[in-house]
């Protein structure tokens, strides 16, 4: 069963467009979308397990230019 997460990212400003391009073309990212609000792209990711997630989010997707803050928000099924 994978794991899917929602993933909230502050970026620097007039970067949200060039980081959600990037971020959406990452293996594992389902989808990646400028918003406004407190934070400036909101991804939905994919992985095998919780640690594979964990790898995405730390190794890929912070490592992506202009982001400030990522928060990881996994999807429980109740």
């Amino acid at each position: 069963m994978s794991v899917s997460a929602y993933i909230l990212i502050q970026t620097e400003v007039n970067k949200a467009a060039a980081v959600a391009e990037a971020v959406g073309a990452l293996p594992g990212v389902a989808t990646a979308e400028d918003v406004t609000g407190p934070y400036d792209v909101i991804v939905r990711a994919e992985a095998e397990t919780v640690d594979e997630l964990g790898k995405l989010v730390v190794a890929n997707i912070q490592a992506v230019d202009g982001i400030t803050r990522t928060l990881t928000c996994p999807i429980v099924h109740l």
